[in-house]
């Protein structure tokens, strides 16, 4: 198995603070930029499947639920990224791209994490 553990650990990390702020801060543009990182990971999670067609949108649930959402993304695209890590282990240009799509992943969690400061 190949540790996702940083990556859901910041995820984590983001989405108790999305949890826990309050509702005026949520809606400042916090909540909105949870909501932008929730999309970007299931569409990458969503790439990483192969699953066939477009990714469908996360939809708005609201201020409240946007670190939930935010955690069932983090989670897809972990263990999507797990699966595509396993299945390219004879593929090492493969693997090179999965560590870079990983490397970009974390980097969007961090970033968002910076921007949200709640």
């Amino acid at each position: 198995m190949h540790d996702t553990t940083e990556l859901t650990e910041a995820v984590g990390r983001l989405c108790d603070r999305l949890r826990s702020a309050p509702q005026s801060r949520l809606r400042q543009g916090t909540a909105a930029g949870g909501l932008e990182l929730a999309r970007e990971l299931a569409v990458r999670a969503h790439r990483l499947e192969g699953a066939p067609g477009e990714p469908r949108l996360m939809p708005d649930a609201g201020v409240f639920a946007v670190g939930d959402q935010l955690a069932v993304a983090g989670a897809d695209f972990a263990e999507a990224w797990r699966a595509a890590v396993a299945a390219a282990r004879d593929d090492a240009a493969r693997r090179d791209a999965l560590r870079a799509e990983w490397d970009e992943a974390l980097a969007l969690v961090r970033e968002a994490a910076a921007r949200s400061a709640v």
